[in-house]
């Protein structure tokens, strides 16, 4: 079970991080720092930034649907590319999305990580992220370029929420069947006529 993915919130996230590397980084480094910050809020909150499903790869952890959004294979990836452009291995903030999705605790927490790893090299951070145990359990010798899904009780664990994470689980259920009701109710609404 995870939390909701929102697109807009996602671009956001990542103009933060661009805003602060000067406009301009490798897609690794980015999507190590996603990872990294939506860990971090989940310590502090129990509650993820992006959310959504998170996978081990050989490089570390990573969020799927971004890593789609980078290369350009998700459904949204025109509102990510109106924002963030791809030019072989490096991501540019073409146009700011502005911050309306985060909240202030977000951004502080997007800060917090963009400073901490200010001076570490995108291959650096991939060996930090090799020492989360999330990731070291569910890339158990694994080889090539395959995925492996970290269920989000394995994050919540590794940060320390164990004793939280009935309560926790059963928002994010909350969370899913709000968005379920909503857009169900919204497919079944009849335009009125003029």
């Amino acid at each position: 079970m995870y939390f909701r993915f929102s697109t807009k919130k996602t671009v956001q996230a990542a103009a933060v991080l661009l805003n602060l590397g000067r406009g301009r980084m490798d897609y690794l480094r980015l999507l190590k720092l996603l990872y990294i910050a939506d860990r971090d809020s989940i310590a502090r909150t129990g509650r993820p930034i992006i959310g959504n499903r998170t996978v081990a790869m050989k490089n570390g952890p990573l969020h799927s649907e971004v890593y789609n959004l980078i290369k350009g294979e998700h459904i949204d990836a025109p509102l990510w590319s109106e924002h963030i452009r791809k030019e072989g291995y490096e991501v540019e903030l073409v146009n700011d999305p502005g911050v309306s999705e985060l909240s202030a605790a977000e951004v502080r927490v997007l800060t917090e990580v963009s400073d901490r790893f200010a001076l570490v090299s995108e291959w650096d951070i991939v060996e930090a992220t090799h020492d989360f145990p999330e990731w070291a359990k569910n890339w158990p010798n694994g080889e090539g370029n395959t995925s492996h899904t970290i269920p989000f009780e394995d994050i919540l664990e590794a940060v320390g929420l164990s004793a939280e994470k009935d309560a926790i689980l059963d928002e994010a259920r909350e969370d899913a069947e709000r968005d379920r009701l909503f857009m169900r109710a919204h497919s079944h609404v009849q335009p009125q006529a003029v």
